[in-house]
């Protein structure tokens, strides 16, 4: 990746997260203004190997979303600019694509997903905590939409709203369930829903 089309990836992953210069210099031991420098100015010309890969860990992405090991190789995943919602639900009357991630060919190999069927989404809310939690980006396979044997986790339409739940699959239907308690289960028909992918990966900040 050239070095303006990497200062471009880190300029958008920040405001994407909503990440400040300061916050991401702290990071990797830096004054303040360095990241800002590197992003307006372009000093330094490309980020130091040591701090490219503490930053991609931080914000948890591949090092290769920031042009580092693997970027040549790394294959584009649609990221959707809605959040399926952990929670409520969040209403959505459109899904426009975003910045795309970057994920390496053999990690997509090892969850056995395919290019083309892959897609991000961040997650909202909490009704899927511990497993999931408000702000993770999960990696949906779109080939695995049908729910079987013990079901898995899923990104769903319910009743106009785009969900990321658990799925059992139940006689005359399917059960939609919350891995947080205090949320109830609920029963749907299969009809009911639309399941759009299973959840392969999670990425999470820390």
């Amino acid at each position: 990746m050239e070095p303006d089309a990497q200062r471009a990836a880190f300029a958008a992953l920040m405001e994407r997260q909503g990440r400040s210069f300061a916050e991401l210099s702290r990071v990797i031991g830096r004054n303040a203004a360095y990241l800002q420098q590197y992003l307006k100015r372009g000093t330094p010309r490309v980020l130091a190997e040591a701090d490219r890969g503490r930053l991609a860990r931080y914000m948890g992405v591949p090092e290769a979303a920031l042009g580092g090991r693997g970027a040549d190789n790394a294959i584009e995943i649609a990221r959707i600019d809605v959040r399926a919602s952990a929670g409520p639900g969040g209403l959505v009357d459109e899904e426009a694509r975003r910045q795309p991630g970057m994920f390496p060919p053999a990690m997509l190999r090892q969850l056995g997903v395919r290019p083309g069927a892959a897609s991000m989404i961040a997650v909202q809310g909490d009704s899927m905590s511990p497993l999931l939690e408000d702000g993770d980006e999960i990696l949906v396979d779109g080939d695995q939409r049908v729910v079987r044997g013990c079901g898995g986790v899923f990104v769903l339409r319910l009743d106009g709203e785009l969900i990321v739940k658990r799925l059992r699959p139940a006689v005359g239907g399917i059960e939609v369930v919350s891995d947080n308690p205090a949320y109830p289960m609920r029963f749907v028909r299969a009809g009911e829903i639309e399941v759009l992918g299973r959840v392969a990966w999670l990425g999470r900040a820390l």
